[in-house]
């Protein structure tokens, strides 16, 4: 059975921002008080986070 691998952080490559993922509500959030509510982040994703995992 395969199983959803969700990223819990994500950082943008233009300004440094980093979020995390709030389970509680369901939604990401900035980490810590770094980086610019406002820019047009530019997240580093990059192709190499494989979104399943296949489980035991």
């Amino acid at each position: 059975m395969a199983e959803l691998n969700r990223p819990d952080r994500r950082r943008c490559t233009q300004c440094g921002r980093e979020d995390e993922w709030n389970e509680s509500s369901h939604n990401w959030t900035i980490a810590g008080s770094e980086g610019r509510p406002f820019c047009l982040h530019e997240w580093d994703i990059n192709g190499t986070h494989n979104p399943i995992v296949e489980s035991e």
